[in-house]
């Protein structure tokens, strides 16, 4: 019989030797994007009527593997020991109002309202059910991986963003006073002409507005440079940010490992938080291993 500890270890992104969690895992992950692809050929109406049976069928089987999943987790989060709450009621709710709760919870919620809300357009519920794709971050450190890293650099982030706003309104208010007269249709306002700046800017280009005046044109081409620079300047920013995290979590574990070997062994609790750390950073345990034996080589000299 599982225990909550065990749930966890099960339920949270296994590591390589346990087969039960990469089962787990798998199944999940493919029954994820197997709703996913059902919500997209649901829409389609010809399939959408002929297999609404076998569509509403695999809503119910997800939706209670979902529901499970959900109040396991609830249930379980109680023996998580990294938590920031020491009581077990704490720990749940910590996991409920955290983000992955709140999306378990999302995944579950298009299949449920109906049953007490009769009047609502299923519609967009049914598209609702497309934020189950978010579900991934259980197993995938991805969203927060990029908001640690837009974190950390906030400021250069903070600037770039600012010149970009720079850059739209400045260049809406030229365009506006160029093009007015010739495209009132277009160019009605500074507001309506921001769409065109938005589209420049960002190197998008749909064609669907463009200056016909010969200076409408000069503004519209150093638009476009500006663009290029902001997008280059916020691409950098946010890929030097992830490779300095990468960097960072791998001095902070290399350290973890040297701490650990200071009295020459790793004990079950710090053998537990560097499994912790190798779960973060998505290593192989020889990658661990080979890890723990160059730092023992290290400490061999001090000896």
């Amino acid at each position: 019989m599982f225990n909550k500890k065990r749930t966890l270890e099960i339920l949270d992104k296994s590591s390589n030797g346990d087969r039960i969690g990469i089962y787990c895992d798998r199944f999940l992950s493919t029954l994820i994007l197997l709703n996913l692809l059902a919500v997209s050929l649901e829409s389609i109406d010809s399939l959408g009527l002929r297999f609404e049976t076998q569509f509403l069928w695999f809503e119910l089987f997800s939706v209670g593997i979902f529901g499970m999943e959900y109040l396991l987790r609830i249930w379980a989060s109680s023996a998580r020991e990294d938590s920031r709450f020491q009581s077990a009621t704490g720990r749940r709710l910590g996991y409920i109002f955290s983000f992955t709760g709140i999306i378990d919870l999302v995944a579950i919620l298009p299949s449920l309202l109906p049953l007490f809300l009769s009047h609502v357009d299923l519609r967009w519920l049914r598209v609702l059910r497309l934020f189950r794709l978010l579900k991934i971050s259980h197993y995938s450190t991805a969203l927060e991986d990029l908001v640690s890293a837009v974190r950390e650099e906030a400021n250069s982030f903070g600037a770039t963003v600012y010149l970009f706003c720079v850059a739209l309104f400045t260049s809406s208010a030229l365009m506006y006073v160029v093009e007015n007269r010739a495209q009132p249709e277009h160019f009605a306002s500074i507001p309506e002409t921001m769409w065109w700046s938005l589209i420049t800017l960002t190197t998008v280009g749909y064609g669907d507005v463009a200056p016909i005046t010969g200076l409408g044109k000069i503004i519209g081409a150093f638009t476009a440079l500006m663009g290029v620079c902001v997008v280059a300047l916020l691409t950098g920013i946010v890929a030097t940010a992830f490779a300095n995290q990468i960097d960072r979590r791998k001095l902070i574990l290399e350290a973890e490992i040297a701490s650990s070997l200071e009295d020459g062994i790793i004990t079950d609790k710090e053998l537990m938080k560097i499994r912790q750390m190798q779960k973060q950073m998505h290593l192989t345990d020889e990658h661990i291993q080979a890890i723990i034996e160059l730092m023992r080589n290290r400490e061999l000299p001090r000896e």
